[in-house]
């Protein structure tokens, strides 16, 4: 007697490889980004972020000239470029680096995300997404389909150039 039942998610991903059905390629352009460029985005954001923090309002107290940046002003630059970088382009400095952007994902009745057409989520969008990265814990905890909850609360998903 097979278990049909447990061969859908003992046997991976689809054919297309998609995790969780979004219809998202499994490979290549368009693909979910994985965990380590999405972590690569996040280090060089915060440290461009920091480095203009340095600049601009630096603290006496620091040893490292690099780490002088105000942190404060250093999370302000980073919701600054985070909102308006990934609302008008579609990735942060950090995304362009490691070969992402951030899509908008309105999802189908039937689960399946729409067709990419290619623009930025918008204000809207990266705000919520902005919002809830500064919360840490959404950013970290994924859902069935690879999407952080962060991205997933405001219809996005960061996926391969």
């Amino acid at each position: 007697m097979a278990r049909e039942d447990l061969g859908s998610w003992l046997e991976g991903t689809g054919a297309t490889g998609d995790r969780g059905g979004l219809g998202l390629p499994g490979a290549g352009r368009g693909a979910a980004a994985p965990f380590g460029r999405r972590l690569l985005a996040l280090a060089v954001d915060w440290f461009a972020c920091l480095l203009i923090s340095a600049a601009f309002a630096p603290t006496p107290d620091a040893v490292v000239g690099l780490l002088r940046g105000d942190p404060v002003v250093t999370l302000a630059v980073f919701v600054a470029e985070n909102v308006l970088l990934v609302a008008t382009l579609g990735h942060t400095l950090g995304h362009r680096v490691a070969g992402l952007r951030v899509r908008p994902l309105p999802v189908a009745d039937d689960g399946h995300a729409l067709p990419d057409d290619g623009r930025p989520p918008g204000l809207l969008r990266a705000a919520v997404r902005t919002g809830l990265l500064l919360l840490i814990v959404p950013a970290v905890v994924q859902d069935e389909n690879g999407r952080a909850l962060h991205d997933r609360a405001a219809g996005t998903a960061i996926v391969r150039r």
